[in-house]
């Protein structure tokens, strides 16, 4: 007998990724476990102020055929042709109109607005071919499914941090429901002068490489880059056995910027998540936390992973490697994860890896005592065969994802 359709596996394809900590998923990997920050660098803003930031190597981004060829969508590009294999096979496998195209993403060619506004306030007119179009947040979606020659479900989300991880729940929610097969799914964004300022005004960028859970912790420091995935109905197309075992979202609304500081709202997600996996928090191996390095997202996360987890299950935030990469941080941090998963596949006690944390190592005793993955950490893992995910965005939206075998 047939199970039900919302309750058969979705899988997952190799993940297209480039970002500020590799240019591939192997090279975002091995700077993973060897806590390599070499992708993070000072940049000077418009402002004139200098920020340490995850940029992506202009080397990697080539001219795309884009009505908007912006350098968001160079970033994208050079992420997807890392999965264009899987892309094609899905559409021979499925046609065309069964593959849909699910995106987060917040920056979309704000890189473009100080200079088209600046053309406008003096000379009266915008640049030609500026278009507000190419600022829409539906357009990284619509340029995927261009370029691609896709004609499924093409949707677009931005809900701040939580925007790709909210991408991959509603692929396998299409999937899950039969209006699709497959589906392009993943995130995409950049650090323009937009983002860094907005940020800075907020007080929110540390003035040096981010500190996640620290006494010391002083704020984000932003990144950029793109992490995209084809899911699907079976792993006929994705050749792996890595699945989305579970997810879970919660929208507390606190605050239109700050977290709600006893964590029930990301707790509430976890939860969520654990209960449509049908597994136990002791089951989960590994989190990817979504730790910022902010004083209040820091302890309000500490709090929810204590209160769901304890003390034991071994915990990281890789945001000192790759920055926060805002909208795409869940798909790149879910392909973190799913890297883990294949690079473990099999191992046991000595040999288990995990991304390390980069961070002072001086705990902040106001918060409950999780149990980091630090640089030189020894493991003793019996398996890792599952990993969860978190995302928290503003506005609290609480997402997270379960990966598994």
């Amino acid at each position: 007998m047939n199970a039900p359709l919302g309750s058969a596996p979705v899988f997952f394809s190799k993940p297209g990724v480039v970002c500020g900590a590799g240019n591939t998923v192997e090279q975002l990997w091995t700077s993973c476990i060897c806590g390599n920050q070499s992708g993070i660098d000072k940049v000077r803003s418009l402002s004139g102020k200098d920020f340490f930031v995850a940029k992506v190597s202009d080397n990697v981004l080539q001219k795309t055929a884009a009505r908007f060829d912006t350098r968001l969508i160079r970033i994208a590009d050079a992420a997807l042709r890392q999965i264009d294999d899987v892309i094609a096979c899905a559409i021979s496998c499925y046609g065309s109109s069964r593959v849909a195209v699910c995106v987060g993403s917040c920056d979309n060619g704000t890189e473009l607005s100080f200079a088209a506004h600046k053309q406008f306030v003096e000379c009266g007119a915008f640049p030609t071919g500026y278009s507000l179009e190419m600022q829409g947040a539906d357009y990284p979606a619509s340029f995927i499914a261009e370029k691609y020659g896709v004609t499924g479900a093409t949707l677009a989300f931005s809900t701040a941090c939580s925007s790709s991880a909210v991408a991959i729940i509603k692929a396998a929610e299409l999937i899950k429901s039969g209006f699709a097969d497959a589906v392009i799914a993943g995130g995409v964004d950049i650090v323009s002068d937009t983002v860094l300022l907005g940020f800075d005004s907020l007080e929110a960028v540390a003035p040096e490489v981010t500190n996640p859970f620290s006494k010391h912790r002083r704020g984000i420091t932003l990144g950029e880059g793109a992490a995209f995935f084809v899911m699907a109905k079976d792993d006929a197309i994705t050749t792996t056995h890595i699945k989305l075992l579970g997810y879970g979202e919660s929208a507390d609304a606190h605050h239109m910027t700050s977290p709600e500081l006893s964590g029930s709202g990301a707790a509430n997600a976890m939860s969520a998540a654990l209960k449509r996996a049908s597994i136990n928090a002791r089951d989960i191996d590994y989190i990817n936390l979504h730790g910022t390095g902010t004083k209040f997202n820091d302890s309000m996360e500490a709090n929810a992973v204590a209160k769901v987890f304890g003390e034991n299950v071994p915990v990281s935030t890789t945001k000192p490697l790759t920055g926060h990469t805002l909208g795409a941080a869940g798909a790149l941090e879910a392909a973190i994860c799913y890297t883990t998963l294949v690079h473990n596949a099999g191992k046991t006690d000595a040999d288990v890896q995990l991304p390390v944390q980069m961070w002072d190592g001086v705990r902040d005793e106001a918060l409950p005592f999780i149990n980091i993955v630090s640089k030189g950490t020894a493991l003793c893992k019996e398996h890792v065969r599952i990993c969860m995910s978190n995302s928290f965005a503003f506005g609290g939206s609480n997402t997270c994802l379960i990966l598994g075998v």
